[in-house]
């Protein structure tokens, strides 16, 4: 029920829950009656809640609706879904939602696991004999009331408070006074982006419905990073180009690219894990074989490979997942999911879901492989990333650190005019942390993006992979062999351009 997406994409997600239906108070709640009054002849058949994720979900004829449920508060929540096709023998049911969907698989009668086209891992839902109280009245939308569901839907789930320093209680007690019966919405406005601001979390943001059109209001970022705007994306393609030895194959109206490097060396550019179609979830599947099958299939199989995710903010873990698929001749834990699991215990989460990368059946390349990261990497990017750290051989990271964001997203209903997008999970290292806020550093850090080397159309993360490639193809780097520890800080600094280049890359 949440997708992945950066704070920049979050509008997108919005706009899927509203092309769906936000249900109206009433009708929800009729549907949920009637859900838990149901025959149950489908062992779905009833309501719902989340371990975690503050949801319960209805389910009734076919249909399948939610709500966004806190300690004080329940609101109809923004994913409605009807049911595609027969359960499978073991009662798993597909509910089509805009062109994904989601399945529920009942484990027993009072227990069932949810899971996600587009995500990986899974989540825990137990049965209620009825919903919530206060899911059965609409919910006041009064500017007090709006302003108490947004602070308590990060109250009850946002993992990174006290790594961000951040006292949300005294927050709240600072905000709150400030609104009145008479604050408007603008006004409101103001005060929740000024809540939102000093967390400098990608995956938060606020998005406001205006004359029935979603405006995405605020989008948080991680201080110092950089904004890819629509000519540093195409500077920086420019740029990349420059060292291949042939134009760039593109696929996926330009989001994904599969070129060659001198030496024999294949480079991969992945700049979303979303939108690669306009169609169902297996479409995107195929089009990312294609550019995978362009880059490492065919008689030219490269020597080493160049894997480009600095311009890509975000889209589908499991997308992510099956590039990495392509990239090892051996399953691995990629990392461990935990969500927030309890509204008052903010050290508490659920019980750790490993995701496994399991060997493609398609193509497959086991070289030596080189990973280019920026500030711009975010979300899905940096599972990807994450992934690959996992990988043996060992994967040489180059560039920058990522945005530092790599939970799903949840997208809370506050009222007819706002809706709020926040993080609630933990993406866990082998050693238990994570790399949540600062990011996954490289190992080799260089120039990425700068004025100085989009002007001059130079790409040093690039040229350094090259070489560090090249070297190693014949020999001269030690350590590739092994996995990294997805806790190691052993990064170098390099001079990129200022002397790691060859005579060749200078004359690009």
């Amino acid at each position: 029920m949440t997708r992945r997406n950066t704070g920049r994409a979050a509008a997108a997600a919005v706009a899927l829950a509203t092309a769906v239906g936000l249900a109206a108070p009433g009708a929800a709640a009729a549907e949920g009656a009637a859900a838990a009054a149901g025959g149950r002849a489908n062992p779905l058949e009833g309501i719902w809640r989340t371990e975690g994720y503050g949801m319960v979900i209805a389910v009734s004829g076919g249909r399948l609706t939610t709500y966004d449920v806190t300690a004080h508060s329940c609101v109809p929540g923004w994913i409605t879904g009807t049911q595609s096709g027969a359960p499978g023998p073991d009662g798993t049911t597909r509910y089509a939602v805009e062109n994904l969907g989601l399945t529920l698989t009942p484990k027993g009668r009072d227990r069932a696991v949810e899971r996600e086209e587009g995500g990986v891992g899974s989540k825990t839902v137990t049965r209620l004999n009825a919903l919530p109280p206060s899911c059965a009245q609409p919910a006041p939308n009064d500017p007090l009331a709006v302003f108490d569901r947004f602070w308590e839907n990060f109250e009850e789930h946002y993992p990174f408070f006290a790594a961000k320093g951040i006292d949300w209680h005294a927050v709240r007690d600072e905000k709150r006074p400030t609104i009145t019966p008479t604050t408007t919405a603008d006004q409101l406005q103001t005060v929740l982006v000024d809540m939102l601001r000093p967390l400098g979390d990608a995956h938060t943001g606020l998005v406001r419905v205006v004359d029935g059109r979603l405006e995405d209001v605020f989008e948080g970022q991680r201080p110092g990073s950089t904004t890819p705007t629509k000519e540093l994306i195409a500077r920086a393609r420019q740029a990349s180009e420059a060292q291949l030895t042939g134009p760039e194959q593109l696929f996926a109206g330009g989001r994904l690219g599969a070129g060659r490097l001198p030496g024999g060396l294949g480079y991969l550019r992945v700049s979303s894990f979303n939108d690669l179609t306009d169609g169902d979830f297996q479409s995107q599947v195929d089009e990312l074989d294609r550019v995978l099958d362009a880059a490492l299939a065919g008689p030219r199989r490269p020597t080493g490979l160049v894997v480009d995710v600095r311009l890509n903010g975000g889209g589908s873990d499991a997308l992510a997942l099956h590039v990495a698929a392509r990239l090892t001749d051996r399953p691995y834990v990629a990392y461990r999911k935990v969500a927030r699991n309890d509204p008052a215990d903010p050290t508490k989460f659920t019980r750790p879901d490993p995701v496994t990368v399991r060997p493609s059946a398609g193509a497959r390349f086991n070289g030596p492989v080189a990973l280019l990261t920026s500030s711009i990497s975010a979300s899905a990017a940096e599972t990807f990333t994450q992934a690959m750290m996992g990988r043996s051989p060992r994967v040489l990271r180059v560039g920058e650190n990522t945005q530092g964001v790599f939970s799903d997203i949840l997208v809370k209903t506050l009222s007819p005019d706002f809706l709020v997008v926040l993080p609630n999970e933990k993406y866990l290292r082998r050693d238990g942390g994570t790399f949540d806020g600062p990011g996954i550093p490289p190992n080799v850090h260089t120039s990425v993006f700068t004025p100085d080397e989009l002007a001059a159309l130079r790409d040093s993360a690039l040229s350094t992979a090259r070489r560090m490639l090249t070297e190693d193809a014949r020999g001269g780097r030690d350590g590739q062999d092994g996995q990294d520890g997805q806790g190691d800080q052993d990064t170098q600094d390099t001079q990129g351009d200022q002397g790691d280049q060859s005579a060749e890359d200078q004359q690009r």
